[in-house]
């Protein structure tokens, strides 16, 4: 069971990174990176809802927020390799690009497309996590208690 997951650790890091890219950004890096590839769909994308849980203090008992809209599709390339994609919201063309991207990581393209592709917006997260934390600590107060005097 260890080795399965250790096996799809990768996959499942590059599938999280490109179902919270930002609105045509991971089309934009794949155009610019390469010509796409002929595919077949197997499943063209489709815009569904899923429902999303959530725990209370994030270790309480799962309880059900609510749904939230998602675009999923499957597609293969003419060299037999399927690639899966689900996004958040209504994003068809960037559930295609996520799922060519998916695609052609396993194949021998898999150098290119995690260079022009996967890093950029690896380096763009950061750059945003960094940004974000940067505006919060901008905001953070000191406080300290002083001695009063009093027992």
């Amino acid at each position: 069971m260890k080795d399965a997951f250790e096996e799809n650790a990768e996959r499942k890091a590059w599938m999280g990174l490109l179902s919270k890219a930002p609105e045509g950004r991971v089309a934009a890096l794949l155009d610019a990176a390469m010509a796409r590839p002929d595919f077949t769909w197997l499943r063209t994308p489709e815009i569904g809802s899923t429902m999303v849980r959530g725990r209370a203090g994030g270790t309480g008992a799962p309880f059900n927020i609510g749904e939230v809209t998602v675009t999923r599709c499957a597609l293969t390339l003419a060299s037999g390799e399927v690639g899966h994609a689900y996004i958040q919201g209504r994003r068809k063309s960037d559930a295609e690009a996520a799922a060519l991207v998916d695609a052609l990581m396993q194949t021998g393209q898999a150098g290119a497309v995690r260079k022009s592709v996967l890093e950029a917006l690896e380096a763009e997260r950061s750059a945003a996590t960094i940004a974000r934390a940067n505006k919060a600590a901008a905001t953070k107060v000191e406080f300290f208690t002083m001695t009063r005097g009093e027992d």
